[in-house]
């Protein structure tokens, strides 16, 4: 059974210690129906004007993970620099707050931003894998929150997490697979089926996947990765996002802003 909270119900301390327990907490409700409604339809319209058919988002082990079925992706990096209301969101204290709460520290700072649409019948799936290899920190207090726009049932490829996976702390992962990890038993990681305006909450070190979309509509999710601005990144690797470094709650104490 996956493990939920509510921000009416659950103070910050529950939220930071199921997570730090479970390596996850699923937030039910951050915000409310009509704002994710807003938010889906300004994330449609974003995807719609700023698609430069540039690249394909969907990883290459994604065909294998789905059985050789053709599956499709669409994504937009950093939406905030293209819409204020994206900029309000990242600094709205209903999310800064267990932003806090999870990373242990008043000072939180945005590592990145990425918005997925899946489409409908064909929406692409993730195989297993950690965050971590992807832009490793030395204290790994780095953590990921995906926003909710719309309902996320099983059939419409939602995230799957594994309970427990980030106690074991960083795993080696396949490099020619777009760094997953293929023998990860898949019968650990537990579907976190959400509503519209849930928002998950889970550390880089969690593994974690998802479905392929076979519903009738799009699954629509704002990424936001961020971070302990203490914990110093062990590589240059993913440092071309945009707005790196933004203190989003508290302040910075090094002084690298981002660096």
């Amino acid at each position: 059974m996956m493990t939920t909270l509510s921000p009416a119900t659950a103070d910050l301390d529950q939220l930071a210690d199921t997570y730090n327990e479970q390596g996850y907490v699923l937030v039910k409700g951050l915000l409310t129906k009509e704002e994710a409604a807003e938010f889906r339809a300004r994330s449609h319209d974003l995807i719609a004007r700023l698609d430069r058919g540039e690249d394909d988002p969907t990883w290459a082990s994604a065909a294998e993970a789905a059985m050789g079925q053709a599956t499709s992706l669409q994504d937009l990096h950093d939406a905030q620099f293209y819409d204020a209301a994206f900029t309000r969101l990242l600094t709205d204290p209903r999310f800064t707050d267990v932003a806090a709460a999870v990373l242990g520290t008043p000072n939180v700072q945005l590592h990145h931003t990425k918005m997925f649409v899946k489409p409908p019948a064909n929406g692409s799936p993730f195989p297993p894998h950690q965050d971590h290899p992807f832009f490793p920190h030395t204290h790994h207090r780095v953590a990921a929150a995906i926003f909710h726009f719309d309902d996320a049932p099983e059939e419409k490829g939602c995230v799957r997490i594994a309970p427990g996976s980030h106690k074991a702390g960083p795993r080696e992962h396949d490099p020619e697979g777009s760094y997953h990890l293929p023998d990860f038993p898949t019968e650990e990681l537990q579907p976190m089926e959400a509503e519209a305006g849930d928002v998950l909450f889970f550390t880089y070190t969690t593994v974690h996947s998802s479905g392929v979309n076979v519903s009738d509509e799009a699954r629509t999710t704002w990424l936001v990765q961020f971070r302990d601005p203490a914990d110093p990144p062990l590589t240059d690797q993913h440092t071309h996002s945009l707005g790196q470094g933004l203190i989003l709650a508290g302040s910075d104490p090094t002084g690298r802003a981002g660096r």
